[in-house]
């Protein structure tokens, strides 16, 4: 999660996750490959295509049906890259990588790599809504309801003490590289909180199902688009509500998160090329439920080429139009 205007995005856990990822980018062999063209040649050279791959299953969700159509209906040869979000964004630069298929906000990095160096294009939105905030566990709505108030959280912030929260009660966020604000809004909204990070979405995920088991108190970040969701449907805190301007220094925002509408992002170069990946990436446009969909079968032990092909052969009709 680094700074941005408007949100502390998703900053490098430290330098040398950073090292780590460059080597990534730089082709020192973690990178994941997925390189099997279509059967037959397509009408136009479509080439290779190389696609970021960011750390949580709604992100691989879009990666796997637009990695899918552009193998299989397009003969592309598709290179999958493991990379945090600001590596994935450097890749533009670089000539490394080519599409970043769900983007949450980082106006920093837009004006950096889109507006001043002219090395990424925005390809327009992916038609996903994304929500972020804290939320708990539904049995604790239920018996605090006054607790989704966020003015009341100290008043419970004994309750979620922890081993790692050093006397206060415990915020889990979740990956230190995804988008948040919640160090800051716990000092600037004066809460007897710290923040405690769980490592990935998968150990977010656990905690949450765990709590709402084994009815344990448990306050944490949460998002939407995420499957999750649909198997226990988390309730959230309100924040002070979001206004324009609210966030813009990211030391100082005291508001809740904004409504994000995900978007597309391509190297210049690529967006230039003339391969009709690009056409595909730009139509690429399905919903939250659909993401959700696939996400939750990947989530359940699917592989995502076979989650993708799922999705895609039940919805032929909306494969048709963004390839026409």
């Amino acid at each position: 999660m680094s700074k941005t205007a408007g949100l502390l995005i998703r900053s490098l856990p430290a330098a040398a996750a950073a090292v780590g990822a460059l080597m990534l980018l730089t082709g020192c062999g973690a990178a994941t490959v997925n390189q099997a063209a279509a059967a037959g040649p397509s009408k136009t050279d479509c080439g290779t295509v190389n696609v970021a791959l960011n750390a949580w299953v709604g992100y691989t969700a879009d990666a796997a049906v637009y990695d899918y159509v552009a193998k299989n209906k397009l003969g592309c040869t598709v290179v999958e890259k493991n990379l945090n979000e600001q590596i994935s964004w450097q890749g533009f630069a670089s000539g490394q990588v080519d599409v970043i298929m769900e983007n949450w906000g980082h106006e920093d990095l837009a004006k950096q790599y889109i507006t001043d160096q002219h090395v990424a294009v925005d390809a327009g939105p992916t038609g996903n809504v994304g929500h972020i905030g804290w939320y708990v566990p539904p049995w604790m709505a239920a018996k605090y309801p006054d607790i989704t108030d966020g003015k009341n959280l100290n008043k419970y912030a004994d309750m979620f003490k922890t081993s790692e929260s050093a006397g206060k009660g415990q915020l889990l966020d979740g990956d230190p590289a995804f988008v948040t604000n919640d160090e800051a809004l716990v000092k600037n909204l004066n809460l007897n909180y710290k923040v405690v990070f769980s490592g990935s979405e998968a150990a977010l995920i656990q905690s949450f199902r765990t709590a709402e088991k084994n009815k344990t108190p448990l306050l944490g970040y949460f998002y939407d688009p995420q499957w999750f969701l649909s198997e226990v449907p988390l309730v959230k805190v309100n924040l002070p509500a979001w206004t324009p301007g609210c966030d813009a220094d990211p030391e100082k925002v005291a508001c809740d998160y904004p409504v994000y509408k995900l978007n597309k992002v391509l190297s210049k170069k690529f967006a230039d090329s003339g391969s009709p990946a690009v056409k595909l990436a730009k139509a690429f446009h399905w919903t939250n439920a659909d993401q959700n969909a696939v996400a939750k079968d990947i989530q359940g032990g699917m592989a995502p080429a076979a989650a993708a092909k799922k999705w895609v052969d039940a919805h032929q009709d909306a494969v048709k139009a963004w390839l026409n």
